[in-house]
């Protein structure tokens, strides 16, 4: 990044630490202090700080020796929704799906323990959950949860699961965290996830990744109904593979090579 001439307001610490998130560019999901020195031409103990620095703002975060960029760096010239344009790519596939199903069709991003919803194409059949954008679900107990969660390191997985509290919202609730680490695991196994009741008795979701560029999961696609209405075995044959490959196409309009 070339600093301009005679610009006596240039700030190169801002330089420095957008250098820093730029690193990862090209397909580098993570790095190590000695990677970013190299990628960046900065010394070691100024990375060092940079890497600290942005960890502690919430655009960074850590597993062991490396670092990794979180959604929160798309925040920078309010990227996260309109950079590239995720809800608007999203938005025909998630028409599609509501209209083949009759199902309201959710997309969320993952924010701390939370998922949160950003983007909703509602059917006539109304859930007693009432979802908007930026409605915030704990993500261990919902099917986009659990998929974004699956979508994590292995150290970010053990990172949640310990500081996270696992509260029992019905009698079907996942408390163990011990079980839930395996839940994950299958999720990202197989794909997608399936809630029945745990969040919210008489409600069943499902979900399935959406994937950028560097196939790094960034949101989930998601579907609510009644388990009175709607069995378990219609969810398997007939509304999750529309959902699959809903999610699926959105993450190749957006780059994704799985």
């Amino acid at each position: 990044m070339a600093k301009p001439e005679n610009r006596g307001d240039y700030v190169q610490s801002i330089e420095r630490g957008l250098s820093v998130i730029l690193a990862f560019a090209d397909h580098h999901p993570q790095l190590s202090i000695s990677a970013l020195a190299e990628a960046t031409g900065l010394s070691k103990p100024t990375v060092r700080r940079i890497a600290l620095t942005l960890e502690e703002l919430g655009y960074l975060r850590r597993d062991g020796r490396l670092y990794s960029l979180t959604p929160h760096v798309l925040a920078l010239g309010n990227a996260y929704l309109s950079s590239i344009d995720l809800t608007e790519v999203a938005q025909p596939y998630m028409e599609e799906v509501t209209s083949k199903t009759g199902q309201t069709c959710s997309m969320a991003a993952l924010d701390g323990e939370d998922a949160v919803q950003i983007a909703r194409v509602p059917a006539g059949r109304v859930l007693s959950i009432t979802l908007t954008t930026g409605t915030r679900l704990p993500a261990y107990a919902t099917s986009m949860g659990r998929v974004l969660l699956a979508g994590l390191t292995d150290g970010e997985i053990e990172r949640f699961l310990a500081q996270v509290t696992l509260h029992p919202l019905t009698p079907r609730t996942t408390t163990d965290p011990d079980r839930l680490r395996e839940i994950l695991l299958t999720v990202r196994e197989q794909g997608w996830a399936l809630v029945d009741q745990e969040l919210e008795e008489g409600v069943r979701s499902f979900s399935a990744p959406v994937r950028d560029s560097t196939n790094r999961v960034v949101a989930s696609l998601s579907m609510s109904c009644h388990a009175a209405t709607v069995s378990l075995a219609t969810i398997h044959d007939e509304y999750l593979p529309i959902l699959v490959k809903a999610a699926g196409e959105i993450s190749s309009r957006l780059g994704a090579t799985l």
